[in-house]
């Protein structure tokens, strides 16, 4: 059974599935880089090691998110982040769906239809997000912006396209870690069909309990959190 066959209809659901379901989806492979010059590549390898400062430089983090799959469809919530490895996508109290991180795997938690899904984390273009140092600097390419101010970093394995892909945007931000903010980043499944996801109200450094990583799997109710 497909991730999208057990979902309804409701945008929010769909907006969800084409995030998760992006994590998991083949991209096809791009053309062939042209040859860069050696002043330049030098020049992207100190951008991105900024961009991996900026992530590393996160002890946690909570935005607000603004989720938006091909169709228009939009959905909003709390991100979570915690190293190492832990995040967490709310989309509120009244909400039956959950995509969260515990440090090793990732889940997508649907409680309407009693179903999870699960990714290791080393297969997820997320892993970026929680292991900067090793997947921004090993599968990372920067994608030219025209502005010092703005660093877009797409990273994936061109040896396993089936873990997907992401294009992490950072902002100038003195106030942000590493001094460059995290706005938005982008996924495609092998359709490339696109979801975007923005942040807004970044707040860092506060306690973040290690029961926000856990959930109750509705395959089984009495089953003990995760």
């Amino acid at each position: 059974m497909t991730l999208r066959s057990i979902l309804s209809n409701r945008p929010a659901r769909l907006v969800a599935a084409g995030f998760a379901g992006a994590l998991a989806l083949a991209l096809p492979a791009g053309s062939p880089l042209a040859p860069i010059a050696p002043a330049q590549a030098q020049s992207n390898a100190a951008d991105l090691d900024r961009a991996v400062q900026a992530l590393r430089g996160i002890s946690t983090m909570r935005a607000d998110f603004t989720q938006t799959d091909r169709m228009g469809n939009v959905a909003r919530g709390t991100m979570t982040l915690k190293r190492p490895g832990k995040i967490r996508f709310d989309y509120g109290k009244d909400a039956d769906l959950l995509v969260v991180s515990n440090g090793r795997s990732l889940y997508m938690v649907d409680y309407e239809v009693n179903q999870v899904q699960r990714w290791p984390i080393r297969n997820s273009p997320l892993g970026a997000l929680l292991d900067p140092n090793r997947d921004v600097k090993r599968y990372g390419t920067l994608v030219p912006t025209g502005s010092r101010d703005v660093l877009s970093v797409e990273v994936r394995d061109p040896k396993k396209p089936e873990f997907g892909t992401i294009t992490l945007i950072f902002v100038r931000n003195s106030s942000a870690p590493g001094g460059f903010q995290l706005t938005n980043w982008v996924a495609l499944d092998a359709q490339n069909h696109r979801t975007t996801v923005r942040l807004s109200n970044h707040r860092y450094g506060m306690s973040v309990a290690e029961s926000a990583f856990r959930f109750r799997d509705p395959r089984r109710s009495s089953r003990r959190p995760r």
